[in-house]
């Protein structure tokens, strides 16, 4: 970690935020199918997510599935580069599951970590979708400093507006996340992160399944 940031860090271990593995009930009416997900990163790219610092890793009861950063955080002032205050990830993930069966996004959980200080603000910027198909409007969140503490902000999509990806079909499915930070002061170092110190911070995108119509 850059200079001058020892103290955060050690603040942003002793503040790391456990998520449990208890993820919610999925919005669609029928339930997850048995058998089991596989999930693959294909490809990866932008400056939050430098290769082979993203993983993801399907639930045990296929509710959700989870994606870990262990080296995505935008930060300013200080010593901090110009390009560090924006930082982005694009990734591009196969999902195997069990036949007769397709899947939407209900929901996800962004979490992370903030050290900013007076005046300055942290922005969270997340959207994801289906190969080939049209993306969901980023939906954008932001923490107003001073502020030293884990945080967390959820997207949820009603359950008319669920897009499910076509039966039959191998499609990945793409997610794009962003972190932004704005300084007020040049003196300081501001920063918001994916990732906590022993890797226990997680993003959970929460499944909702559908049946595949008989062929």
């Amino acid at each position: 970690m850059r200079k001058g940031l020892t103290a955060s860090a050690a603040c942003l271990s002793a503040l790391a935020l456990s998520v449990a593995a208890a993820p919610a009930a999925s919005a669609s009416d029928d339930p997850p199918p048995p058998g089991k997900i596989t999930m693959q990163v294909l490809t990866v790219n932008g400056s939050g997510c430098p290769a082979g610092t993203a993983a993801v890793a399907p639930s045990s009861d296929n509710t959700a599935f989870t994606v870990t950063y262990s080296d995505y955080m935008a930060q300013a002032g200080g010593d901090s580069k110009p390009t560090d205050f924006r930082k982005n990830c694009q990734l591009s993930l196969a999902v195997h599951i069990p036949q007769g069966f397709t899947y939407a996004i209900a929901s996800a959980d962004y979490r992370g970590f903030a050290h900013l200080g007076a005046g300055a603000t942290g922005t969270e910027r997340a959207n994801y979708y289906h190969q080939g198909m049209s993306q969901t409007t980023p939906i954008s969140h932001t923490i107003k400093g001073k502020y030293s503490s884990n945080w967390q902000f959820t997207d949820r999509t009603p359950v008319a507006e669920l897009v499910f990806k076509p039966c039959g079909e191998n499609r990945n499915f793409n997610i794009n996340t962003e972190l932004r930070v704005e300084n007020a002061s040049d003196d300081e170092t501001s920063f918001m992160s994916f990732d906590s110190a022993d890797g226990s911070v997680r993003t959970v995108y929460q499944f909702a399944w559908k049946k595949c119509p008989a062929s």
